[in-house]
């Protein structure tokens, strides 16, 4: 088994931040580490929103960030240590948008050693130097416990200055804030919403701040305006007054059979003199040359001047306009005969007419016309989409005007065409802009090629299901850059970010028709057409792979379940430090007594108004904090709600020191398959350090139906004698980990009834996963041990364990034989029985058997294989076999603490896993990572890489330096395209 790592979101739990002057002009930045990756922040100053300009994953743990800024420079630096046992300086190249490193200073060994520097820094004020610091026993300064000590215990004339009192903010305005999902603690993928695409519902926060987070995969959309319409609209796009206008002057919408323009301002309204042609439905309009405007409409071409004059070419007799294309010096038109007509905006202002016409051989279906190439005034052809299914490329150069360049036979029917250039970052001298042929085709599938600027010959398609709808395509900038809107039944953006490609959908509802959009307020939006209204649009959050719902929660969520016949989610809430609301009450009770009842006759008064202030005080704890009750203070409550509007059905709460560590949904055999039983683990008076507890318990709750929503009714509470870690159904019985020990249960009248147990687990269950009659239990420590049920025996029996050991923290099974593990190091493994392995085993409880066949060091007389190994670098918390996308195949997904979700996919031939092993080797060898730590030691932590290769190295090809490309995919004997083709390909094949 080969598998492939992919990060679908990077971490967005923040470790570090510093700021700086990083791209040397005024503005200051803000660089921050998220782990094993470092994020360049700018704030844009007319919008207020942070925008991220530069993602590097450094293949290592950042152990200390500061800034430093040479006597006499503009420019800041970055001082990294990291887990490479260096320390390393970074400089930003804003032409390249990269981080360079200037220098490296080895001062040890790798990993986050006590002995090694690095841990801390400290810059000299002036930038003259730095210091690194290391983490050790040995101080160098420290307090003399011999040396007197001087305090006063008088009492100030203000009276106690230095308590905070909770209050708004002064001198401060929130203007803009980042989405975090650090930490996530559980996280399962479902389609609980109906939408036939899975969504993501995670388990996030801590304390009061708590939320269920539901990520659907697109980007976010801002909706600035909604206007209705007079009518359905057919089209909309919008137009500048002079080619040197910073923002748009006129939205123009087309309806069957009439135009309206609204000009744009502080409020848009309705201009009754433009000098467009109001009844008759338009084709497209756009700029013409410095100050004009075309217009095509089916009777004609109406080409309108500044001043309001306007010159009107009229179709031949007979004959309608049926498509055309336009940019800002060239207008073609598609003929009901199937002839194109061929303007061009000569010196003097003139459209003129070119003087012969194409004519093609079957009916325009649609056309396309790119921008003029930078230092041309002309595009050098035009795309035509024809009914035979044929898009052909036509060139409008002087010596071959109207011939055809090149042609391709699309799989089917065309129903728009876009010529955008993509590629290069900022349009600096290092970037590389490539010109694109997108197609959009009637069943739904959008074709990108390569447009060859010199020859017209097409090259290198890419396909991409998006919708059950014919594809429409248009041209909006981004970024600073083009990008393609394609609609169909869901709106999709394919732009150019960080050095890739991202083609994602929007999380919006579907729209007709889009243009660009520029004012003042939103410098790259996005004005669109829906039934009967007109909408505009900003994308904020370019990058961003999922939109994300929130729904408060009150305490830190530890695991959930989903109900699978109501899709409502049932999840436990646990704080430690807490108190219950119960409690909160009785003390705010107390304390209020307490108060009256220290003062004196004279403040008696003062005292009881003051205590009734403080009783009806209201502070939000999701702002202010919660009251900290002490260790060994524990608050719980058991929570039923729907996960797609966040409406809470149940609440049951648990008393004061209760903790709820763990949950299952069963449906016990012997009772109706309709009833539903939660079954919850608690703990009473835990403590963590040393570990203690006064009792266990395992709650049985019935799930009832009430008119508003689910809710729970207690069965009975059951007392076991260990901590009930992890629960999991099995064939209508209840399997526990109760401490060290795995017993099965069934459902009885009073409590809980034990069936059987095994009790050579070595330290603490803490997952447990079942198939069959095969029940894969997790140590904390010790790893996975592989039980066999005897139902005739009424057996729990080990036949074989782990040869490793690992801190489990979540598992899941991949088949009847796999099952795949993650620890609290950052391992990812896939565990497999060997096919010579039975299942079919005995005890011994007399100790009778031969001495070989017991296992070594009293384990398992089988031993399960070290099938694969990968070093993410963050806890991972959850893994689930599941399909992200319709029609995709199934992959392993994974959450991690600081807020990242990555796949590990299977690869499918053995050319494909061979072809990306030597990809990896190379980029290893030609990209090592940015702060010094090697790429190989880092994803080997504590086991070595085993049949796990790593995606996000590969996918750092495409923000390689050509020459460098060249170089790699010379070695690998493939084109530049096809290596950038596969590496798209198999992220689409399995996720986004």
């Amino acid at each position: 088994m080969f598998l492939y790592n992919l990060t679908l979101q990077r971490a967005t739990g923040i470790t570090h931040a510093v700021h700086g002057s990083f791209s040397g002009s005024k503005l200051q930045e803000i660089l921050v580490s998220r782990g094993k990756i470092l994020e360049l922040l700018k704030h844009d100053p007319i919008s207020g929103k942070v925008h991220s300009i530069l993602t590097v994953e450094i293949f290592g743990v950042v152990r200390s960030l500061l800034t430093f800024r040479q006597t006499g420079d503009t420019v800041d630096y970055a001082v990294v240590g990291t887990d490479s046992g260096k320390v390393v300086i970074l400089k930003y190249n804003p032409q390249k948008n990269i981080l360079e490193k200037i220098h490296q200073e080895t001062f040890g060994k790798s990993g986050c050693r006590r002995i090694v520097p690095g841990q801390y820094l400290a810059v000299e004020p002036k930038g003259r130097g730095f210091m690194v610091v290391t983490f050790t026993r040995s101080p160098i300064w420290g307090d003399d416990d011999d040396e007197p000590e001087f305090s006063s215990a008088m009492p100030l004339e203000e009276g106690d200055t230095f308590f905070f009192a909770p209050r708004p903010l002064l001198n401060l305005n929130l203007v803009d804030e980042l989405d975090s999902l650090s930490p996530i603690l559980d996280c399962q993928v479902a389609d609980l919403a109906n939408q036939d695409t899975p969504q993501l519902y995670m388990a996030c926060g801590r304390g009061p701040r708590s939320t269920l987070r539901v990520l659907r995969h697109g980007l976010e959309v801002t909706q600035m305006a909604v206007s209705p319409l007079p009518g359905s609209p057919i089209a909309v796009w919008t137009v500048k007054k002079r080619a040197d206008d910073e923002f748009d002057t006129f939205i123009i919408v087309s309806f069957v059979s009439a135009t309206l323009v609204l000009r744009i301002g502080e409020n848009v309204e309705e201009v009754a003199d433009s000098g467009f042609h109001g009844i008759t439905s338009t084709l497209a309009c756009s700029l013409l040359g410095e100050d004009s405007a075309v217009q095509v409409h089916p009777g004609g071409v109406r080409h309108i001047r500044s001043d309001k004059r306007h010159q009107d070419w009229k179709a031949p007799s007979k004959q309608q306009i049926v498509k055309c294309a336009v940019n800002q010096r060239q207008v073609v038109i598609a003929l009901t005969s199937g002839e194109l007509v061929y303007f061009e905006l000569d010196s003097t202002g003139h459209l003129d007419e070119y003087n012969r016409r194409g004519k093609m051989p079957a009916d325009v279906v649609c056309m396309a016309l790119g921008r003029a190439p930078t230092g041309e005034n002309l595009s050098r052809f035009v795309a035509v989409g024809l009914a035979d299914k044929r898009v052909q490329i036509i060139s409008l150069g002087p010596a071959d005007c109207l011939s055809v360049l090149s042609t391709m036979v699309a799989p089917e029917l065309p129903e728009s065409l876009c010529i955008v250039e993509m590629g290069g970052e900022g349009g600096g001298e290092g970037s590389l802009r490539t010109l694109y042929l997108n197609i959009g085709l009637t069943n739904g599938v959008l074709l990108r090629n390569v447009l060859d600027p010199v020859t017209g010959d097409l090259s290198d398609m890419r396909a991409r299901y998006l919708g059950n709808r014919p594809v429409k395509l248009f041209a909006i900038t981004m970024h600073g850059t083009q990008a393609v809107l394609a609609i169909s039944s869901r709106s999709w953006l394919s732009y150019w970010y960080q050095n890739r490609f991202h083609l994602t959908p929007l999380s919006y509802s579907s729209l007709d028709y889009a243009s660009g959009f520029s004012s003042d307020q939103c410098p790259e939006g996005i004005v669109a057409i829906s039934p009967e209204t007109l909408r505009i649009l900003v994308l904020e959050k370019l990058g961003a792979v999922f939109k994300q719902f929130s729904f408060p929660l009150e305490y830190t969520p530890r695991k959930f379940a989903i109900h699978q016949e109501s899709s409502n989610i049932v999840l436990i809430e646990t704080d430690h430090n807490a108190y219950t609301e119960k409690t909160k009450q009785e003390r705010r009770i107390q304390m209020a007594k307490e108060m009256e009842e220290a003062a004196g006759e004279e403040e008696r008064a003062l005292a009881k108004e003051m205590a009734e202030d403080f009783l009806s005080e209201d502070l939000p704890e999701r702002t202010y904090g919660a009251p900290k009750a002490g260790a060994g203070m524990w608050a719980s409550l058991i929570r039923i709600m729907d996960p797609v509007n966040g409406l809470t059905h149940s609440v049951t709460r648990l008393e004061q020191n209760e903790a709820a560590i763990s949950l299952a949904l069963v449906k016990f055999s012997k009772q109706p398959d309709s009833d539903c039983y939660l079954v919850v683990g608690v703990a009473k008076d835990y403590q963590l350090n040393p570990k203690q507890f006064s009792a266990g318990y395992l709650d049985t709750y019935k799930i009832v139906k009430r008119e508003n929503g689910l809710d729970l009714e207690l069965v009975h509470r059951t007392v076991v004698d260990g901590l009930p870690m992890a629960i999991c159904p099995f064939h209508g019985r209840l399997l526990v980990g109760v401490g060290r020990l795995l017993r099965l249960y069934d459902l009885g009248k009073k409590k809980l009834l034990k069936k059987c147990e095994n009790k050579h687990i070595p330290n603490m269950i803490v997952r447990i996963e079942a198939m069959g009659r095969r029940v894969y239990v997790s140590d904390v420590q010790e790893s996975i041990f592989m039980v066999r049920y005897k139902s005739a025996e009424n057996q729990l029996i080990i036949f074989a364990d782990d040869t490793q050991p690992r801190w489990i923290t979540t598992t899941t099974i991949l088949d009847y034989n796999t099952v795949a593990t993650a620890d609290k190091f950052g391992n990812i493994s896939v565990i497999r029985l060997p096919n010579n392995v039975t299942d079919d085993v005995d005890e011994d409880p007399t100790g009778n058997k031969a001495l070989w066949d017991r296992g070594l060091l009293n384990g398992a007389s089988q031993k399960a294989d070290f099938v694969s190994n990968f070093h993410i670098g963050e806890v991972v918390t959850s893994l689930q076999k599941a399909t992200l996308i319709p029609g995709g195949s199934e992959s392993l997904v994974y959450t991690t603490l600081s807020g990242s979700v990555g796949v590990l996919v299977p690869f499918t031939s053995h050319e494909d896993q061979d072809f990306f092993q030597h990809l990896e080797m190379h980029m290893r060898s030609e990209n090592p990572p940015l702060c010094g730590r090697d790429h190989l030691s880092f994803r080997s932590y504590y086991f070595p890489v085993k049949n796990v290769i790593d995606g996000d190295l590969c996918e750092q090809f495409n923000s390689l330096e050509p020459a460098k490309q060249k170089s790699i995919s010379k070695d690998l004997e493939k084109k530049i395209n096809d290596v950038s083709k596969k590496l798209e390909d198999i992220r689409t094949r399995y996720a986004f």
